[in-house]
């Protein structure tokens, strides 16, 4: 496997840190980590942390509430999504930390959690709190009378 490609986002950050301006030319040139494609990114992200937690996408998805074909190609890219709770969806039933989560949201081009927004601040605590049962979190989202992430069947949602 190319190293480049097992640099973790961590110590390229560490890297950048470091690196002034004049040295940019030099670190995107040595520093291809994933494709410039935010889906890819977003894939890639999901699928290093499954394999890091010791998931299977399918058992994800199905935790999730997606169709395992559609969530197979919410991460290859083939799909895409303007439905924000989906990808909270996933990063729930992947037992994302908050910061994971957020990082992804970024990934597919969707705004991080926002704890000004209150029904974001019952995810953040859900993150947080490593609540990962879906209908758990529901059931706090109800009793706040704010939507639910779904209605506790599999759907398929673009």
């Amino acid at each position: 496997m190319n190293r480049k490609k097992e640099t973790t986002t961590d110590r390229l950050e560490e890297i950048l840190e470091q690196s002034g301006a004049d040295r940019l030319s030099e670190y995107l040139s040595q520093e291809k980590v994933f494709s410039s494609s935010g889906n890819d990114l977003f894939g890639e992200y999901v699928k290093s942390l499954l394999r890091e937690k010791g998931f299977k996408q399918k058992d994800v998805f199905l935790r999730a509430g997606i169709d395992e074909k559609t969530g197979y190609k919410y991460l290859s890219g083939d799909k895409h999504t303007s439905n924000r709770d989906l990808i909270i969806r996933i990063c729930l039933a992947a037992h994302m930390t908050l910061k994971e989560s957020e990082r992804a949201l970024k990934l597919y081009g969707m705004s991080p959690l926002y704890a000004r927004l209150e029904r974001d601040a019952v995810f953040i605590i859900a993150f947080n709190r490593r609540i990962y049962d879906i209908d758990e979190v529901n059931e706090v989202l109800e009793s706040h009378g704010f939507e639910l992430l779904y209605e506790p069947r599999m759907q398929e949602i673009d």
